[in-house]
Formats: C-alpha cells, sequence, structure tokens
C-alpha cells in the first residue's frame, strides 16, 4: 500500500513545537520538518535540510485521538505515548485527515491478525549486517563449555542431557539440558511430572573456580497433601552436591609468602571479619538468617571456619511466602523442607507481573505531560509507584544469590511459579555479579539468550507485538474543541476502571471458567498455551496464541535491563557496554523489527522458522559494536586491588532512576533523591565525630561487598527482599528460633512452617465458597451428615480434576 502523506502537521514534545509533514507508511510513522538549528549554532557542512523520526507501530503503547471540528478553529490531535517512554501529540488542521491517520495507525498496530504481518519479516538488513547471523552467535554447548562442562573435559559433576531435544518432555524448556552426571535421563522423566511444566531442575551456571552452581526450574506439585517426588529429591540432592575440583572446605588461611590462587576474591581466604566490616546491616542480616544455626567452629580443631568454607546451600523461592503457600490450593506451592535436609529454603518478596506492571503505568501517570508540557515529572506520583522499590528488591535478592555462590561457595536452585519471569531475573543478574564475561557485550549477549530466550521467557506474552484495541481511544464529544492541558487524562482512565472490574470478574469466575486467564506468574488457572488450543481466531482478530492479552503484559525483561543499568551507574568501570546499550535493547523488545523477541520459547521460535524468516537483533547490535563500547570500560580483572574484582554487589541504598529511559533528564528525575543523600550522609558523618555513632568503622580489609552508604526516601533501612527462611531443622526443632529477624509479617522461619502454613490455609480456604468440597467439606452449609458415613470425600478427585495450570494470590 503506498504511504500515506498528510502535510501541515504540528508535532509537540516537551512542549516544543514543530512543523511539517506526516508520512504513514505500513511499518511506521515517519514526521519530517525543517532541520533548524538554534541561534548562534553554524550547521555542520552537509548538514540535511529536514529532520525525520520514525515510530514503529508496535512501540506505541496508547493512542488517543480527539477530534475537533473544523468551526471551532481548534485542531484535531492524535496523542501517542511509546513503550519507549516517548511522548508526541500530533496537531491536524483538518479533522477529517486526522480522522484517516488515525484509522491508518490503528489498523496497522492492532489489527494486523498474525506477527507474520510485523516489519521483522520483510526488513532488508543493511550492508554491515548481512555480514552477521545472530541466529548463531548463541552456541549453548560453546558456553557451557566455557564453564567447564564437556564430554572431553574433566567430570565436574555435570553433564548434557537431550532429554528434550525435540522439546516433548518440556516444551518450554531448551532442547539442552544440563543435569547432573549421576542422575539418569530416566530419573529424569520421573522427576519432570513433579514440577510445573516439567521444567525441572537444570544448570544455567558453574562457577569456574569453586565448581559451585545456579540451577533453576519451576515450583513442585506439592498440594495440599503434601505430595512428594524421591525423583525429585534425588535431583535437587545432585545439584547440590557436584565436588569441586578443589576442596574448598579444607582450605586453611594463606600463609604469608604462599602462592595465592588467582583470583582470590573468588577463593575461601575471605574471613567474615573482613566482610562484616563493609557490608550493610540488611545484608548481614540476611547472610546471618541464612546460615541459621551453622556452626562458625570447627568442632575437631576448634579452628574459626573460613568464610565461605561451610557450604549453604539454597532453594531460592522468588515469591512471596503467603503467594507461594497459597499456589498450594491447586495443587502446586513450594517444597516441603523436611524432604530437602541438605538445604535451606528462601523466600523472596519479589511481586507477581501484575503488581510490577500497575507500578510501571504509575511512573507513566507521572511523566505522562511529557509530550505537551516541559515541567518535570511528579515526584509524588513517581514515589507512589514503588518502581524503585521493585528494582531494589530484585537486585538484593540477586546480590543475595551472588554472595551464596561467589563467597560462601554454595549452591542455589531458583524458582518463583513456573521459572520464566522472576527466576530469569534473578539467574541473570546474579551471573552479572558473578562473571566478568557477561559484563562485556559478546557475554551479555550471551546471558540473554541463555536465561531469557533458551529457558523460555514469555517475550511475546509480556510484550504483546500485536496491541490491543483497548490501547486506541476515541475521547467523548464533551472534550471535543478543548485544548489538551498537563494533568488530563489520556484516555487511561476509562481503561483503568475497565481492568477493575475485569479483575473482579476474574476472581468470582476463576474457579468456573475452562479457560481462566494468563500464567502461573500472574495469579490464573491456565497459560497462555493452554487457551490457544481449542479457540479459533475470527476474521480480523489476531490468531489465539499471538493475541495481546493486556493483563499479561508486564515490564519483566525491562525490569531486569534496569537493574543492570544500576550495577552499570554504580560500576562504571566494569562493563563493557554503556547505558545507550541497554536502552537500544528495550525498545528492540517492542519495535518489531528483529524477529528474537518475538515468540515465547525455543520451540515456538523454531516452528515458526524464524531464523529462515527473520532477522536476530543481535545483527543491529554486532555491526554497531563500536557505537554501544563504554569509554570508561576497564577489562583488567585483579581480586588483589579493590574496585577490580571479578564480583561486583549492587549499592541498594544508590538505586536511582534511569533517567534517560524515562525520556527524562538525571537532574529531573533524580536530584531530589540525591540531596537527600546528601543530608543523610551529612548526620552520619556528624554523628561519627561526635562520638554518638556505635556502628564498627571500617578496618580497610579489601572485600568485593559494596560500602554502606545513605538510604534515599522511600527504601527504608528495614526492607530487605529476603521474607524468611525456611529448613528442615527449624522444622523438626520445636524449640528452636533464630536469633536473625527481618521482622517480615508473611515468614516462612517459625518451627513446622511447612505444616502450620497449610493448616492456615485450609483453615482461611474453608470459610470460602470456593473451598466447598476442596477438603471433603461441605463448605459450612451444614447438610452433611453428622457421622459423614454417607458424604463421600470429595477433596482428592476435586483436586486431580483441577487444571494443570496455576494460581497465584497475592
Amino acid at each position: 500500500m503506498q504511504p500515506k502523506h498528510i502535510p501541515n502537521v504540528d508535532a509537540i514534545r516537551h512542549g516544543e513545537k514543530h512543523s511539517g509533514e506526516l508520512r504513514l507508511t505500513d511499518h511506521h510513522i515517519i514526521f519530517s520538518s525543517p532541520n533548524v538549528f538554534p541561534d548562534g549554532v553554524t550547521p555542520p557542512p552537509n548538514a540535511p535540510k529536514t529532520r525525520e523520526s520514525y515510530i514503529a507501530y508496535p512501540i506505541i503503547a496508547h493512542c488517543t485521538f480527539r477530534p475537533c471540528p473544523s468551526v471551532t478553529g481548534r485542531p484535531s490531535s492524535i496523542r501517542l505515548r511509546g513503550r519507549d517512554f516517548t511522548f508526541i501529540n500530533l496537531a491536524f488542521k483538518d479533522e477529517v485527515g486526522a480522522r484517516e491517520a488515525f484509522e491508518f495507525i490503528r489498523n496497522r498496530t492492532c489489527r494486523l491478525g498474525t506477527i507474520e504481518k510485523l516489519y521483522a519479516f520483510c526488513y532488508q538488513p543493511l550492508q554491515g549486517e548481512k555480514q552477521l547471523n545472530g541466529w548463531d552467535f548463541y552456541d549453548p554447548r560453546a558456553e557451557f563449555r566455557r564453564q567447564g562442562i564437556s564430554t572431553k573435559s574433566v567430570d565436574r559433576g555435570w553433564r548434557i542431557s537431550l532429554i528434550n531435544k525435540d522439546y516433548a518432555f518440556s516444551p518450554t524448556y531448551p532442547g539442552l539440558l544440563v543435569v547432573p552426571s549421576k542422575i539418569s535421563d530416566n530419573v529424569i522423566k520421573y522427576a519432570g511430572s513433579y514440577r510445573s511444566r516439567q521444567r525441572i531442575p537444570a544448570l544455567t551456571y558453574l562457577h569456574s573456580l569453586n565448581n559451585c552452581s545456579i540451577t533453576r526450574s519451576s515450583q513442585p506439585l506439592v498440594g495440599f497433601r503434601g505430595n512428594r517426588s524421591i525423583q525429585d529429591e534425588k535431583l535437587v540432592s545432585a545439584c547440590f552436591s557436584a565436588s569441586a575440583t578443589v576442596e574448598f572446605n579444607t582450605l586453611e588461611a594463606h600463609s604469608q609468602g604462599m602462592a595465592e590462587p588467582s583470583p582470590s576474591s573468588s577463593q575461601a581466604d575471605l574471613r567474615a571479619a573482613s566482610l562484616d566490616a563493609e557490608t550493610t546491616d540488611t545484608e548481614r542480616l540476611e547472610d546471618e538468617l541464612i546460615a541459621g544455626g551453622d556452626a562458625n567452629i570447627d568442632t575437631k580443631t576448634g579452628k574459626r571456619l573460613i568464610y565461605g568454607a561451610q557450604q549453604s546451600n539454597l532453594i531460592v523461592d522468588a515469591r512471596p511466602t503467603i503467594n507461594a503457600i497459597a499456589m498450594q490450593a491447586i495443587g502446586k506451592g513450594s517444597e516441603n523442607m523436611e524432604n530437602y535436609k541438605f538445604a535451606k529454603k528462601a523466600y523472596l518478596n519479589i511481586e507477581n507481573i501484575h503488581v510490577m506492571r500497575e507500578s510501571l503505568n504509575t511512573v507513566i501517570d507521572a511523566i505522562r505531560d511529557g509530550d505537551i508540557s516541559s515541567l518535570p515529572p511528579n515526584r509524588e506520583i513517581l514515589a507512589k509507584s514503588g518502581w524503585l522499590k521493585h528494582i531494589t528488591g530484585v537486585l538484593d535478592g540477586s546480590a543475595l544469590i551472588a554472595r551464596q555462590v561467589g563467597i560462601r561457595h554454595s549452591h542455589v536452585l531458583i524458582h518463583c511459579s513456573d521459572g520464566w519471569d522472576r527466576t530469569s531475573q534473578l539467574s541473570a543478574l546474579s551471573q552479572l555479579m558473578l562473571d566478568p564475561y557477561y559484563r562485556t557485550i559478546d557475554g551479555f549477549v550471551v546471558l540473554v539468550e541463555k536465561d531469557w530466550m533458551s529457558f523460555g521467557h514469555m517475550f511475546q506474552t509480556r510484550a504483546g507485538p500485536l496491541s490491543h484495541e483497548k490501547w486506541f481511544v476515541t475521547e467523548r464529544d464533551a472534550l471535543a474543541g478543548s485544548t489538551m492541558q498537563p494533568g488530563e487524562s489520556d484516555g487511561r482512565a476509562g481503561e483503568a476502571f475497565e481492568n477493575a472490574i475485569a479483575s473482579a470478574k476474574r476472581f468470582f469466575n476463576k474457579n468456573r471458567s475452562p479457560d481462566g486467564s494468563v500464567d502461573s506468574e500472574a495469579d490464573s488457572l491456565a497459560s497462555p498455551d493452554d487457551q490457544a488450543h481449542g479457540r479459533k481466531s475470527t476474521s480480523g482478530t489476531p490468531e489465539a496464541s499471538e493475541a495481546t492479552r493486556p493483563n499479561e503484559i508486564s515490564p519483566v525483561f525491562h525490569q531486569f535491563l534496569d537493574a543492570t543499568y544500576q550495577l552499570l551507574r554504580q560500576h562504571p568501570n566494569r562493563f563493557e557496554y554503556g547505558e545507550r546499550f541497554l536502552r537500544r535493547l528495550l525498545y528492540h523488545l517492542y519495535a518489531g523489527q528483529y524477529g528474537s523477541f518475538l515468540w515465547n520459547n525455543e520451540k515456538a521460535r523454531m516452528d515458526a522458522h524464524a531464523r529462515e524468516r527473520t532477522r536476530s537483533v543481535w545483527d543491529y547490535f554486532l555491526s554497531r559494536k563500536q557505537q554501544f563500547i563504554n569509554p570508561a570500560y576497564d577489562p583488567t580483572v585483579d581480586d588483589r586491588q579493590s574496585g577490580r574484582e571479578r564480583l561486583i554487589f549492587p549499592k541498594l541504598s544508590e538505586v536511582r532512576w534511569w533517567a534517560q529511559c524515562f525520556g527524562r533528564t538525571d537532574e529531573e528525575m533524580n536530584e531530589h533523591l540525591d540531596l537527600a543523600a546528601a543530608r543523610e550522609e551529612k548526620i552520619g558523618s556528624y554523628a561519627m565525630s561526635s562520638g554518638s555513632f556505635t556502628g564498627s568503622p571500617s578496618n580497610g580489609s579489601r572485600s568485593p561487598q559494596p560500602p554502606s552508604s545513605p538510604k534515599p526516601p522511600g527504601m527504608p533501612m528495614s526492607k530487605s527482599v529476603l521474607t524468611g527462611v525456611e529448613s528442615a531443622y527449624e522444622a523438626l526443632t520445636p524449640n528452636h528460633t533464630s536469633k536473625a529477624s527481618l521482622k517480615h509479617s508473611a515468614s516462612a522461619d517459625t518451627p513446622g512452617a511447612f505444616s502450620t502454613n497449610l493448616t492456615k490455609l485450609r483453615e482461611g480456604v474453608a470459610g470460602l465458597d470456593i473451598g466447598r468440597g476442596l477438603f471433603g467439606g461441605s463448605g459450612g452449609d451444614g447438610s452433611s451428615s453428622a457421622s459423614g458415613k454417607n458424604t463421600p470425600k470429595k477433596g482428592g478427585q476435586e483436586l486431580s480434576d483441577m487444571p494443570k495450570g496455576s494460581l497465584e494470590m497475592s
């Protein structure tokens, strides 16, 4: 179709108006305006006479059309909000032209019907990209060989399994899985039936120096009856018992003059005193709570154990405690640690996709006038969003995992519900902290391919490349003819009300509807893949498996990039790539120009022949590699020099807004936080100089741990992402209490936590209508016989007949 040309259009952005021409093509909105230079600025030689701005249709997050009859003398307008936080207001002198433009944009954004009509399927790469094939850049065998796992190398306790080579075992998992050497594929087959969607514990990272591992999985199918799987217990035990080539548990402190293994910060010569000097109070409490009753003295020799010499293997459940326990209502849940006595379990307080989506929507409310106004964002609304709190929580949880592996020399298994959202965040970020390779451009590409694309993060579902009709709004007649003012609704108020009604309907219907909605990361009974079967698309609507479901969209990958930016900002010389690299990757997540993010998993990309029909997003970045190099990058790894260790950790108190990402200046977004932190620092310095400060001063010893620094507003010192630690020892020892406490209300660190939480949940559900018959009771209607002899027990049958989806209550 021929592009549509509309002359005499004004584009307003940041309160500045530019007059020009609008061109609407099949894949882009192009606005052309004269290239005007400020007064006193000499144009460079061969400067273009016009300036063009491109907006890809899939990047549009909201479009509001405000028609205005010509008799009013006011222009009609189309207000666009991009998912890359671009805000632009287009003003048309002709109402008819404005309406035609609105329909043209809507038809090419949310009425395509299939992702095969996106730009990715007809994109012709530039010359520099043609020489590359980003689809071949990640080779799982090569990456795990880099980690030390190969059939030709020394057995480090792991092997490559092809049980999923045709994706029949677990359709959402990689075709190549790395599992413990002593576990056969037959055991894995039976263990798979105990994990949601057969997403078994599989290796994603093996520390090259201490042989400690990060594995990931989905939640176990525990249920109310406390189901267990011997095969799963054997598999997790094997993951946690892979022996290192060097026995760190027997290492003594290096005497002076002896050669130290390098790099030393990942060895066991870091003592507790050194760590205590520079860790924050929250981190110390987290480590103490995880360590629990672990002895710090060798009972045989009487010597103090070297820090890290005592393993504390950990299962990390990323969900809030009550959410994890509530999943037992539909046959899922979290590990009963009485069956996993070789480890402890830590609950994190990372919220689900709904909370994260609403948090970002609140941020958008604070900055949404970026088109018609040059005013700074609303700071109160920014604080209300909780976005920085969520980013801090994800970083805190990732640092906890990195400390376990890199310093405490322990194994970690991570999961949430299905293990493709929060699990991917924690796994990838902890590896960024542990391994300098992932802080290079090539390494970051491998990390995203491995932990996000290969392990099945649902990019298509979370990004919604086919958009949605609800995102296109025509303002009511009452507003026609009025001028848009800062703070006015952009059409989302009605959308918010509709979402509230829809949420209420889902709550009351989720136990009756055969379809349910969304996936187990998001409080539901059925996944998108489950829903796709049995549905037929109607003319003009997307295929069921590709249709955008607004309630499933969530900024999960955006949060990962934001958290990576925080590490880059705090450690500017430790990353080969700069901030623009991350920002452009966020843009291409939504732009639909490349095929990398258009499918949910490895199998879907293979079935769609993505590598033959589209280009990889890495072609773009690798062909322009020099544009994304961080000039401050220092590739030196020297663990004997502070600031150059292999390991890096976030300074949680210094988390700030990623201002460039949100299209704002750092001064607009962060000045008040920096001023508040500076005030706190002065107060702390005064307290120390006056002798009223009782904390332990630093002894100057080297450690990869971040120093303590003032907290900005909205991030209390007492807040930790760790909500509780559970172990078989605590569950089996009635009088045991942990000295460390992070004072969270939803905790699982009480004696008999599993059985206690199960009893409470039974009692809570028993009073609801949804609990009728669930536990073999009558639901309180008084119709059952007193003896119970004539009333059959329905609990087990009804549980077994429930859909194999998942529910996470929050």
